[in-house]
């Protein structure tokens, strides 16, 4: 494979400051490099010390990582626990009354709950599963609103060995009904409807639906939590979340289960044909939630900690149903989205909550640039002490925005490196040592020996770009697709690279050994001749102060193997006609002279948004589509914004 061309030039760097690194949990590079070394010369020592440390044991384990049946990692495996025990019983000696969950609702209701209070509220849910013939194993899907008794449902399937699988509310009856019948529910957890931006959306009748559909036998019984009040239809197999716990017990036995017993199964979004159940353990994964919690977010017990990630996704198991439970963390949990009523909506909510660490994802923070880049000036946001972004890289000039205009240039940026299958962080500055990098998720963590190669698995040269790999197995990673080992190993340990995880992405190396992503392996652009990264051409974009967000995709071309199709949505109203052709030759060249004239875009389309899962993720899947002139024929229930397609179609050239 011929390497991949770096072409974005950052010369920005942000140390500690002396005060952050005093306090921090891992003060300074010496402490970090101290780690790294312990993790080198004693892998498996180094993780059994932390299993034993940070997890709370019914069996202790004896044997660290079974490699016999690689890719087929085990960890600790002879060790029994229980994930919610870890979560919520061992902190009610000491916590029992400390805030577990502040809960915001769309309207701007706020509940709190203490970690007793959310105890009972699991266990009473839990003694619900039970008498609704749930057992240890079967498999529980969760479909509800971002809300607590998300987190209770979870925590109540962890607690009795159920496993779970949550399916974000924005999905269609259609990926649901593939989800229910891949990992064969038998139970389904979901609400009459969901708030979200001031509207109520119904959520029940995609169930109905889904259950209509072949392949759902397995499903005996539908919980349903009255959100809206909005009518729903009723059948036989269908209770009320209220009536159904109703006399239940508040405490419940946890299951002791062993570290390999799977916790949950979550699929991946965005992909074609089968969807694709990630699953994952125990033990192994409990403990990446912790260790990162305690390292990247530097956690410490007086913090008020807000990911806002729904519980859909892999950011919101470990970042909050899992991880900062697990601490004994209090943390914000939000319903709605964050332009309602307005743009302010998440300053305002750190400014109420104090909330001191403060995670979200980069497409957010490019929309709310795009919706009033001076507002967090109108906000109290003094209690912030770190800032995170998490679910794609983050251009240089939006992190530098979030720097100074969030964060007053006094908080640190951890721009984390993960995926649904690493189950938590793999590269991310630990803040109080690693200096920052504007666009960079600088190193990996103590204990993950991340990599860039070749596709032989040969190391790439200098700061060429290549494949990001993971070279040896860590706790939580995960440990099969559901049902489809074959298709793991296929995907994930292919033959032509020496047992290393493909992670799908692609990244560099700086001289400094920062790590920079480059996209996914699928998005490197092969243009006459030189294999370039669309991160990169989209940072070159988004540096333009005319500019608030872009996505780069590629299409065929007979000359130069690929044109590169820009979809770009400026800060002021979406252009047309002669101020759209003037606009889109200035960002021409800009590019050119940012990067060079190889990077310049073909073709500019303007759109007043990009196509986005209700989650934040840009569809470059339908992107490409559409550069390509192609009939979208795919789901597009999922999308935030639909309408938009028809915009993006329009080519200014």
């Amino acid at each position: 494979m011929s390497s991949i061309e770096s072409v974005l030039t950052e010369t920005r760097v942000f140390e500690p400051s002396a005060e952050f690194r005093k306090n921090a949990t891992v003060p300074g590079m010496e402490a970090y490099r101290a780690l790294c070394q312990r993790a080198q010369a004693d892998y498996t020592g180094f993780w059994a010390e932390l299993a034993r440390c940070n997890i709370g044991w019914h069996t202790p384990f004896t044997q660290v990582l079974d490699e016999s049946n690689a890719p087929l990692y085990r960890w600790f495996y002879d060790g029994e626990l229980n994930v919610s025990w870890n979560c919520l019983d061992r902190h009610l000696p000491d916590k029992g009354d400390k805030t577990a969950l502040i809960f915001e609702a769309d309207d701007g209701s706020v509940t709190r709950i203490t970690y007793r209070q959310l105890h009972a509220r699991v266990c009473r849910f839990a003694n619900t599963l039970k008498s609704l013939g749930v057992a240890k194993g079967d498999r529980v899907v969760i479909y509800l609103p971002m809300s607590i008794e998300a987190v209770v449902a979870m925590q109540a399937c962890a607690r009795i060995g159920a496993i779970h699988s949550v399916v974000f509310g924005g999905f269609s009856a259609k990926s649901l009904h593939e989800r229910i019948t891949d990992v064969g529910a038998k139970l389904v957890v979901t609400a009459d409807g969901q708030c979200r931006g001031g509207k109520t959306m119904p959520l029940k009748p995609a169930v109905d639906e889904a259950l209509t559909q072949g392949g759902c036998e397995s499903v005996e019984k539908v919980v349903v939590y009255k959100r809206t009040g909005g009518e729903v239809q009723w059948s036989t197999r269908d209770v009320w979340w209220h009536d159904a716990e109703a006399g239940q017990d508040a405490s419940c036995e946890p299951v002791w289960v062993n570290a390999e017993h799977p916790l949950f199964v979550l699929y991946t979004s965005g992909s074609t044909g089968k969807p694709k159940g990630v699953q994952h353990s125990s033990a192994g994964y409990l403990l990446g939630t912790m260790v990162s919690m305690q390292w990247v977010f530097d956690y410490k017990d007086n913090d008020i900690f807000w990911c806002t990630a729904d519980v859909g996704w892999i950011t919101g198991h470990s970042y909050v149903a899992y991880g900062p439970l697990a601490l004994g963390a209090t943390e914000v949990i939000f319903e709605g989205v964050p332009t309602y009523p307005d743009a302010g909506r998440f300053w305002q909510m750190i400014e109420r909550h104090k909330v001191s660490i403060f995670y979200t994802a980069p497409t957010a923070i490019r929309s709310l640039i795009k919706l009033g880049g001076d507002l967090p000036d109108q906000y109290d946001l003094s209690s912030l002490r770190l800032l995170g972004t998490v679910g794609e890289p983050i251009n240089p000039e939006a992190w530098m925005w979030y720097y100074e205009k969030v964060g007053r240039s006094r908080c640190p940026i951890v721009d984390t490196w993960w995926q649904t299958e690493t189950g938590a962080h793999m590269i991310a500055p630990l803040p109080g040592a690693v200096a920052t990098k504007p666009g960079s998720c600088t190193l990996p963590l103590p204990g993950i020996l991340a990599d860039v190669v070749h596709e032989d698995g040969t190391p790439v040269n200098g700061t060429e770009g290549g494949l990001l790999v993971i070279k040896k197995p860590w706790p939580s990673m995960l440990r099969t697709i559901w049902g489809n080992p074959e298709r793991f190993k296929r995907g994930y340990y292919p033959d032509t690279l020496p047992g290393y995880y493909l992670a799908g992405d692609s990244a560099h190396k700086d001289e400094d050994g920062y790590f920079w992503i480059l996209g996914r392996i699928d998005d490197v652009l092969n243009v006459s001749g030189h294999r370039l990264g669309t991160m990169e051409i989209e940072s070159a974009l988004v540096a333009n102060p005319l500019v608030a967000e872009a996505a780069v995709v590629g299409k065929p071309h007979e000359i130069k193997g690929e044109s590169i199709v820009a979809y770009v949505v400026l800060k002021g109203p979406r252009p047309e006609g002669e101020e759209a052709r003037r606009i889109a030759a200035q960002l021409r060249d800009w590019v050119g002279k940012e990067i060079g004239p190889i990077a310049k875009p073909d073709e500019i389309r303007f759109g007043e948004n990009l196509p986005k899962t209700r989650s934040g993720k840009i569809m470059r899947r339908l992107l490409r589509s559409l550069a390509k002139g192609e009939e979208i024929t795919s789901d597009v229930s999922t999308l935030d914004n639909p309408a938009i397609l028809e915009q993006l179609r329009t080519t200014i050239s």
